[in-house]
């Protein structure tokens, strides 16, 4: 058998073996062992989607394993399986793909592998929802915790983890891994939401789940897991990828549902902020684009993390100049001045892979001169001779576009996963919607962000996500520095830490995911223990700072102050934060997105699902962002019934508008439910 293996292997990679293979473009972009990790991955996600038709069961595990094994060697084979499965990808091709570590075999030798990290096994608990929620029915949720139940009434704290999987896909047990490191090591609870998926459950219906989780967390003074109730418990926020996403739109609802309380219900409680937010490769922004703008540009150049950013730097300058090879590059503090001529080189010269040095151009001969036209010979002439000039470009591409290739996510699955998510019914403004994509939050809103901390590859197409997100809350928070500066209420010598604010890691070499499988990426687990000594540090801060009373102690504050408010207000009113009290914590609208079915909305049309009914009480719709109002249905106004009839008009001219959308839209987003398009 082992002798039949390696006969196999080496037939099928003798020219690898032997050197005579062309180089494979990915293998310099990571690190060695994330690479190899990616072989693994991708010979599983081969060899799961080879096995997906096979309807019986056990059957079906089997067969999985089977092809895997036979994809760990075939390489190629396996990259062009899972090539041709993500240029037509239905949400079954991801779920498969992304469901696989709890099969059978796969959770077997995940268990084996990992260490013994807890005496006790996850529980499965049901949380209900607030009084004041649109929707009755309990969030289902997994906790944590290596102890006794009855031994959660003597913790005051709770990590809060929303568990990415892309919108579509996976729940807390596909993230054990890491949430069993962080319950071991920090020796606290942590609640990992089981939120409902799309596109059975599109867009903002997971968002509401979690921000009445948080609700009832504070309401019940964290009853409603266990824990005693004698003080509002103190909370930090984690999140990755699409749980990235959730969770700080769920911030961004909470900050917004307390200012509005706030000023509306003078007798009413805000809602105060977790104590931290921790995000994991985070995807903060839906409207995938191809080109940075200026002012992305500028929160990533800033001169304050330009060193931290210079690897994203360098990388969007190479994007351009592997296109010109033959060019000398400017320096690294080179902005808008072209290269010195007493540094630039006097030969044009070709450097290739072996690093040989091929001869420089010469200018052409009169015999080549003759057979050239006039102003190409010129040309011609001009180039060879003068001195070299650098190619500039004032495009910065996107990371999501310069890393299209990735083995761990493309583009293909962003905008299949994205379609899911907003689902069939809804369209939204994805320029002002910032609780699709955070990126867009206003700037008074980031300025009341706890502190948050990122931990993102630097390979990974939403690094970008990562850079200028952190970008906008340093210049929110710095913003707000200066302000209360100026109004005096700082000490005129204080000087703006951004590191109380916000914590960037950028890990060289990785890309996308890399919690996920660190049975073969072991490194994983440092980064694992990364960010529970993060949780760790930044809840003992805010505890210091609230028993010293400095100026930091912002959410501290809010807590001891939430409890006083609390007290007092029950007392007068004789109710308990649980119960029922019709307008806490309301949410508001903030952008133009309506659910409704008009023609207007019938590109994004998935005939494939039924929409979904609408919760009592409300519309899976309604729910709040706070930029504005949402739109009138046609026939409620004749200011929109006139503007729909301009635009009627105006596209008279396009007789199959309607056709063309449709079968855009239909040949992207028909086949992502497994169905004929």
């Amino acid at each position: 058998m082992v002798v039949t293996l390696l006969w196999l292997y080496i037939s099928r990679n003798f020219a690898k073996i032997v050197g005579l293979e062309s180089p494979e473009p990915l293998a310099n972009l990571y690190t060695r062992s994330y690479f190899r990790a990616t072989w693994v991955t991708t010979a599983l996600d081969a060899g799961f989607w080879t096995a997906m038709k096979i309807r019986t069961k056990w059957l079906r595990d089997l067969a999985s394993i089977v092809f895997t094994l036979y994809y760990l060697i075939a390489a190629e084979q396996a990259d062009e399986k899972v090539r041709k499965v993500r240029g037509l990808l239905t949400v079954d091709h991801l779920r498969v793909s992304w469901h696989k570590s709890t099969t059978p075999y796969l959770s077997f030798l995940t268990k084996t592998l990992r260490p013994k990290l807890t005496r006790y096994p996850p529980r499965a608990i049901r949380i209900p929802r607030p009084s004041s929620s649109s929707y009755s029915d309990p969030v289902s949720a997994w906790l944590y915790f290596d102890g006794p139940l009855s031994a959660l009434k003597n913790h005051t704290k709770v990590v809060l983890d929303i568990p990415g999987g892309g919108f579509v896909a996976m729940n807390p047990r596909h993230h054990e891994d890491k949430l069993l490191g962080w319950a071991a090591r920090l020796e606290l609870p942590v609640l990992s939401l089981d939120y409902k998926k799309a596109p059975e459950n599109p867009y903002p219906y997971a968002l509401n789940e979690c921000y009445d989780v948080y609700h009832i967390l504070i309401a019940s003074r964290g009853r409603c897991i266990g824990m005693s109730g004698a003080t509002v418990p103190r909370i930090i926020m984690t999140g990755d990828s699409a749980g990235g996403n959730i969770a700080t739109g769920t911030i961004l609802m909470i900050l917004q549902s307390a200012s509005n309380d706030a000023q509306r219900y003078a007798d009413q409680d805000p809602l105060p902020p977790p104590e931290g937010l921790m995000l994991i490769y985070p995807g903060l922004d839906m409207n995938i684009g191809n080109w940075m703008s200026d002012e992305q540009m500028a929160l990533i150049q800033d001169r304050r993390t330009r060193k931290r950013n210079k690897n994203i730097l360098r990388r969007k300058s190479e994007d351009y100049y592997k296109l010109t090879p033959d060019t000398p590059h400017p320096s690294d503090d080179e902005e808008d001045k072209t290269l010195s001529p007493a540094v630039a080189p006097q030969d044009t010269t070709v450097v290739t892979a072996n690093d040989k040095t091929l001869p420089p151009l010469k200018p052409p001969t009169d015999a080549e001169l003759d057979l050239l036209s006039p102003s190409v010979a010129t040309h011609s002439t001009s180039l060879a001779t003068s001195k070299p000039q650098v190619l500039k470009t004032r495009l910065a591409m996107s990371s999501m576009i310069s890393y299209f290739n990735d083995r761990i996510l493309t583009p293909e699955m962003m905008r299949a996963m994205i379609i899911l998510y907003v689902g069939p019914h809804t369209r939204p403004d994805f320029s002002t919607d910032y609780l699709l994509s955070p990126l867009l939050a206003p700037e008074t809103l980031l300025a009341k962000f706890p502190k948050t901390c990122f931990l993102t590859g630097e390979r990974d197409p939403l690094v970008d996500d990562t850079v200028i997100f952190a970008g906008r809350l340093r210049q929110a928070k710095y913003n707000l520095f200066v302000q209360r500066k100026e109004l005096g209420l700082l000490n005129p010598k204080e000087t703006f830490d951004e590191r109380e604010h916000v914590e960037v890691t950028l890990i060289p070499g990785i890309s996308h995911g890399f919690l996920q499988f660190v049975s073969v990426f072991p490194e994983g687990w440092d980064h694992i223990y990364r960010v529970a000594r993060w949780i760790d540090e930044l809840f003992a801060v805010n505890e210091s700072r609230a028993n010293t009373g400095t100026s930091g102690a912002s959410v501290g504050d809010f807590h001891s102050q939430h409890n006083h408010h609390h007290h007092r207000r029950h007392r007068r009113n004789g109710t308990s934060g649980a119960g029922k009290g019709g307008r806490h914590h309301r949410r508001l609208p903030t952008t133009e997105t309506s659910s409704n079915d008009d023609e207007d909305y019938r590109p994004l049309e998935m005939s494939a699902i039924n929409p979904p009914p609408p919760p009592p009480g409300g519309k899976v719709g309604d729910l709040a962002d706070g930029a504005g109002k949402g739109r009138k249905r046609g026939g409620e106004g004749g200011d929109e019934g006139r503007r729909r009839d301009r635009r009627d008009k105006s596209m008279v001219s396009l007789a199959s508008e309607e056709d063309l959308l449709g079968r855009r839209m239909k040949g992207l987003a028909g086949g992502l439910m497994g169905h004929e398009c």
